[in-house]
């Protein structure tokens, strides 16, 4: 880490002889560790909060299971020390606090959006720092001052996000949201899966940056992606698929969550 910085920043002794990022060093940064290297991400975005407990009380122990994604549904109820509350009576695996989408905002307000967030007890931000490379530095940067696990993305699982589809974001916004987050230290991002091109584009490049980078992929199932193809393109990586619908929708999310997480490990 480097001497003097108002939070952790990679240095010469935070990387591997080849030049990459080193886990351990950045592992010491943040309180977040992950159960298996392949894995489910379970996103608890319905509306009930009976659900929302049911089901981590019956997915909690399922090996493969890392942990869940906290969104708004729950904390503009509850707020996000209740929701976190509400979720810790059920659960020891990590929260992964999903602001719909942290990031994209001056980047005086990460200290403050990050040490709110620390006070609620969370694990982890889902960070999407569109607003430039400050707010990148700000808000990772935050994040770990507060040993919060920061996971940056940029980029939806949606064909019109991107301009080439209509969208309003240039189309290598998260190469450039990436470079300047492994600047950061950052080694957890986001990738949408039901894209394996660009799973495989931006896996390809950050082995060659970071050690073990850990993707979180959404868009698996109902947006059309699957774990098959989303991992396989990721060699390298630890890879886990953040699910929502196709588990808490489901008739036994029990199982359902079984079956996608055995898929999940056999990329382990």
């Amino acid at each position: 880490m480097s001497a003097g910085a108002d939070f952790p920043r990679p240095n010469e002794s935070s990387r591997l002889a080849d030049g990459r990022l080193a886990q351990a060093t950045i592992a010491q940064w943040h309180d977040v560790r992950l159960r298996a290297t392949h894995g489910i991400l379970i996103a608890l975005d319905m509306e009930s909060h009976d659900q929302m407990r049911k089901v981590v009380e019956q997915t909690s122990d399922i090996p493969g299971i890392v942990g869940y994604k906290v969104g708004l549904t729950v904390t503009l109820r509850l707020g996000l020390g209740g929701a976190v509350r509400h979720l810790r009576a059920s659960t020891d695996l990590p929260l992964i606090y999903d602001h719909q989408k942290a990031g994209p905002d001056v980047p005086d307000m990460a200290p403050k959006f990050c040490a709110t967030c620390k006070e609620a007890r969370v694990d982890g931000l889902i960070l999407f720092p569109l607003a430039g490379p400050r707010a990148v530095a700000a808000f990772a940067g935050s994040a770990y001052r507060n040993r919060l696990l920061p996971i940056v993305g940029g980029d939806l699982p949606f064909p019109d996000y991107n301009a080439t589809g209509g969208g309003y974001v240039i189309d290598d916004a998260l190469d450039k949201i990436f470079r300047k987050a492994i600047e950061i230290g950052v080694d957890h991002f986001v990738i949408p899966g039901n894209t394996p091109d660009k799973v495989r584009h931006h896996a390809r490049w950050l082995v060659e940056q970071v050690e073990r980078p850990s993707l979180f992929v959404p868009g698996i199932g109902a947006l059309g992606g699957s774990i098959a193809d989303a991992f396989a393109a990721a060699p390298g990586c630890n890879v886990y698929a953040v699910v929502g619908r196709a588990i808490y929708d489901a008739g036994d999310p029990a199982e359902a969550a079984r079956r996608l997480a055995e898929k999940a490990r056999r990329f382990g």
